[in-house]
Formats: C-alpha cells, sequence, structure tokens
C-alpha cells in the first residue's frame, strides 16, 4: 500500500498494433525504440508476453477487465461488455482516484444500461465504464482535428481520413524514392497532440491519478509525418515469413483459405507496397517512441518521475504480410505476441531494475498489477494475477525462468470470427455463428489450436518455429495432441466464470473463501 506520504500515480500506455519484437532492446534488425529501451532497463521487460484476443475491442475488454474472452463475451467489434462486469476504472474510483482517458479504448456499451438515444449505441468507440474521458479520440479524432482548423491546417471533411491524408503524389510502389509522409508536422500529428494534452493533466493534477494514454500508432493507415516516414528504406526491411503462394498458405487449414479469400485481410501481392507498408510501420512506432521519450522528460522535469508507475503495452500485434496476412487474425504469434514493459518507482522495485522476464504473461494480468500496485485487491472476475513479484524480483522470479509457486507455463488466446452482420465465414466453412471461435494454447515447445466445429492444428514450435507444418494428422503426434487438448480443456474449465463460487450462503449468512483459480 502506498503510503499517504508518497502517494503512487499510475501511466498506463496502449499503442495500437505493436508486434512483441520490434524493440530494439530485444536486438530487432530494424527498430529503433531507444526510449522504450531506457524504461525497460530502469523497470522490468516480459518477453514472452501475449494478448487475450483480437481484434481491438475484446482484446480491450480483456485488457481493462482481467477476464478472458470466454467469461465477458465481447467478441467482437460492436459486442457488447455486459455492464455487471467491473474493470480497472471502477475500481480505482472506489478507491478515491480519478481514472481519466486520453485516447479510446472500444468498448461496445450494454445497451440495456443506456438510453435508446445514447450516442454509444451508435458506435463500438465506447468509453470503459467508470473511465472519465478528458480527450477522447478513435475513429472520429475530433478534438485534434478541431485543434489542427484552428491552427489554420486543412481539414478532410470526413475527419476519419486525417490520420491518412498523404502529401500529393507518387508513393513508393509507384516510383517515389521514399514512401509519402503525412501532411501534417510531426510535432501536429495525432500522437503529439494527446501526449501534449496528458501532459496538461499531468502538470496541473492535484492528486494523485490513474490516466490511460490509448495512442492509435502504430496501426492503420500506415502513414507517418516527416522524418518517420523515411527513417527505414523499404529495400533493406525484414523479408516476410510465408509460403511462395497464398494458395500454398491457405493448404493448412480450412479457416486460414477463408481468412485469404478476404480482400481485406490478404497481403498485397506487389512487394514493393508490402515493403513500404512494413517500413512506415516501423517508423510510426520510432515516432510512439519518441514521444514516450518527450514523456519521460516531462515526467522527471515535473517530479512525477519517483511517484509514477508506468505500463507500456499493446492491444494486439499486426501480421504485416507474415503468412499472405495482413492485420490481427487467427492463431500465429505476429497478431498476439506485444510487449510489455513496467517501470515501478518504489524502492521495492530496485532489485528487478532491467530485468527480462521469460515466463508468459497475457493481458488480462494488467488490471490485477496495477490495483495491487495501488494496494486494492483483485477481484474474482479476473483470471490474470498480478505480476508484482517479478517486479520486485522476488527470490526465484528474478528472471522469471523457475518462478516458485503457481505460475502459468503456457499463453492462451481465443479468435472469434463471427460476423453479426455477415454470414460469409460460416456459409464458407458450413459453421453456425456460434461455432465460429478458436481457442489457442501456447508454450515452449507447441502450439494447440482447437475449432469449435473445424479439424485442429498442431505446430511443433522446436522443429518449426515459424508455424507451416500442421503435426495434428501427424500418427507420431497423436499423443501430444491428446495432451494439449486436455489441456485446453482443463485451462477452460479453470477459468469458467466463477464470480459468486466461491460463497455460500448458510445460517450464519454469506461465508466466502478465498478463491485462487490457478
Amino acid at each position: 500500500m502506498p503510503s499517504p506520504a508518497a502517494p503512487l500515480n499510475i501511466l498506463f500506455i496502449t499503442a495500437d498494433q505493436w508486434r512483441g519484437e520490434c524493440l530494439s532492446t530485444l536486438g530487432h534488425p530494424m527498430v529503433k525504440t531507444p526510449n522504450l529501451d531506457a524504461l525497460a532497463a530502469d523497470g522490468v521487460l516480459f518477453n514472452r508476453h501475449y494478448a487475450n484476443a483480437v481484434p481491438c475491442g475484446p482484446s480491450r475488454a480483456s485488457l481493462h477487465t482481467g477476464m478472458y474472452l470466454q467469461n465477458h463475451r465481447s467478441g467482437t467489434n460492436g459486442t457488447p461488455l455486459d455492464a455487471r462486469h467491473t474493470n480497472w476504472a471502477k475500481e480505482v474510483a472506489r478507491a478515491g482516484y480519478d481514472p481519466v482517458l486520453f485516447g479510446y479504448t472500444d468498448t461496445s456499451q450494454d445497451p440495456r444500461e443506456e438510453d435508446p438515444e445514447s450516442p454509444w449505441l451508435r458506435t463500438y468507440e465506447g468509453p470503459l465504464p467508470g473511465i472519465r474521458p478528458v480527450c477522447m479520440m478513435g475513429t472520429w479524432p475530433t478534438p485534434w482535428t478541431d485543434d489542427l482548423a484552428a491552427k489554420g491546417f486543412a481539414v478532410p471533411e470526413d475527419i476519419r481520413l486525417a490520420y491518412g491524408k498523404r502529401e500529393p503524389g507518387a508513393d513508393y510502389e509507384d516510383g517515389a524514392a521514399t514512401p509519402k509522409p503525412l501532411v501534417y508536422p510531426a510535432e501536429e500529428d495525432d500522437t503529439a497532440f494527446l501526449v501534449n494534452r496528458l501532459m496538461d493533466y499531468m502538470g496541473s493534477a492535484t492528486k494523485p491519478f490513474v490516466a490511460h494514454l490509448s495512442l492509435l500508432r502504430p496501426h492503420p493507415p500506415f502513414v507517418a509525418p516527416e522524418p518517420w516516414n523515411e527513417m527505414y528504406d523499404p529495400a533493406d526491411v525484414p523479408g516476410f515469413t510465408r509460403t511462395a503462394t497464398p494458395d500454398e498458405e491457405g493448404a493448412q487449414h480450412p479457416w486460414l483459405a477463408h481468412q485469404l479469400s478476404r480482400r481485406l485481410f490478404r497481403a498485397s501481392s506487389n512487394e514493393k507496397k508490402l515493403r513500404r507498408m512494413k517500413a512506415v510501420y516501423y517508423g510510426l512506432m520510432s515516432r510512439v517512441d519518441a514521444e514516450i521519450g518527450r514523456l519521460v522528460a516531462f515526467l522527471k522535469e515535473s517530479g512525477l518521475w519517483e511517484r509514477t508507475l508506468i505500463v507500456f503495452t499493446s492491444d494486439h500485434g499486426e501480421q504485416m504480410g507474415d503468412h499472405w496476412l495482413l492485420g490481427k487474425c487467427g492463431y500465429f504469434d505476429a497478431s498476439y505476441r506485444i510487449p510489455l514493459i513496467i517501470r515501478d518507482p518504489r524502492k521495492t522495485a530496485d532489485a528487478s531494475r532491467g530485468h527480462v522476464v521469460t515466463r508468459f504473461s497475457e493481458n488480462v494480468d494488467i488490471m490485477p498489477t496495477m490495483l495491487d500496485a495501488l494496494g486494492l485487491e483483485t477481484p474474482v472476475q479476473c483470471d490474470g494475477k498480478p505480476l508484482t513479484p517479478f517486479l520486485e524480483g522476488r527470490e526465484g522470479y528474478e528472471m522469471g525462468a523457475s518462478a516458485p509457486g503457481k505460475w502459468r507455463d503456457a499463453a492462451h488466446w481465443e479468435f472469434d470470427f463471427r460476423d453479426p452482420a455477415d454470414d460469409a465465414a460460416e456459409q464458407a466453412l458450413d459453421l453456425t455463428l456460434h461455432q465460429c471461435t478458436m481457442n489457442i494454447i501456447r508454450d515452449e515447445k507447441f502450439k494447440y489450436v482447437h475449432f469449435t466445429s473445424l479439424p485442429p492444428l498442431l505446430f511443433d514450435l522446436e522443429k518449426d518455429p515459424q508455424e507451416f507444418v500442421n503435426r495434428a494428422n501427424d500418427p507420431a503426434y497423436l499423443p501430444v495432441v491428446l495432451q494439449y487438448a486436455q489441456k485446453m480443456l482443463s485451462w477452460r474449465m479453470n477459468h469458467d466464470e466463477q464470480t459468486l463460487t466461491h460463497i455460500s450462503i448458510t445460517d450464519d449468512g454469506p461465508v466466502a473463501r478465498a478463491a485462487d483459480r490457478w
């Protein structure tokens, strides 16, 4: 529990669609992230951190509630998040904090709790219940575009297009020497705008804060301001992890063949265009990193650095041409492995500074970690656990390689590929709406993918780390398939929603016992 003399602030940062290996401190061959590297050197880097769902809405539902998708059930962008679930914002508000938002949470509101005329019933980009939006942005970046217009910049009539408004002329794949830049200067882009608003807030805060900075970048559109648009040469970006053709890739599984048939998710066959996108994706990461550096400098100059716990992560990754896919979907690590850096300013964390944790962590651990830092209990609904032992370098947890006691030995995630407005997947794969789901369990040796009503997948990650060969039908691997199917079933059973299951109504009234589901 933080002492009254030194109350703890929390700054919770998400950068949308950031692949986990894209940090220079991890040895990435191209991306440069000096400020995040410095943050990791003064904190803890979790090197096997995974999102629990994609796309944005379902993933953030897990991130903000600490619950697996199987329990919160907000499975798609637009599926309402049940109002009965609590979240970190509600919990810290009960403790007297003012949870504030700069950016977006992509929370689809429970229609049972809203007025029928509520504007939040016409967009999936609502605010997390309990949070106070100070500067809310998403698909409609109104605060930013209003600021641009007030400064004399031309803004598209459809303000949603401002994120990708580029300079005129040819692009890289059409003969230009570099990718076309954003028309707005870097100091006026959406990332800088949100960081400026956040710093304004923190600089005038009169009591401890819990602030959520939710940045869009490096999420598409892949358009970066100068000089970040040309920071990385498209000709030099690492190649793509894929088979020779999309058809060959799709032969791995019926779901993958269907996904590759969808134009939105199939990577371009234009190699120069795909390389341009990857180069700009990296440039946007370095752009975010620069703003993180500016934010850290502000915290140090304002005296907040030693009183603010910082969490940096993402909602999911990005396929970026790997396996001929774009965006985030399915079962490949590129869509789910994401960065996690936590910098705890307290003396209790001194022993762990600069450590890289190699145990598996998940986004469901973020809410319990933040609440634990404030001395608050983790609600029973949470499927994750506080990462505090790793932050404090407790014996056996220093590097996370042989942590004592109970800690997960695998990462888990789910993908709900139903579309309530379109039955294309159901028609193509002969499924019902509720059969459009998959569950994944991934440890150091194997990845097992279980579909509700399609054949499973098994990858031997030691022999096939790029996940090209499905071993599920190989007789030599049938015992492994059975073992992992059983592990999957046990995992789901162990994490069935159990908010009230540790309570019994007796002659003496309600009796509760500690609930530890691991």
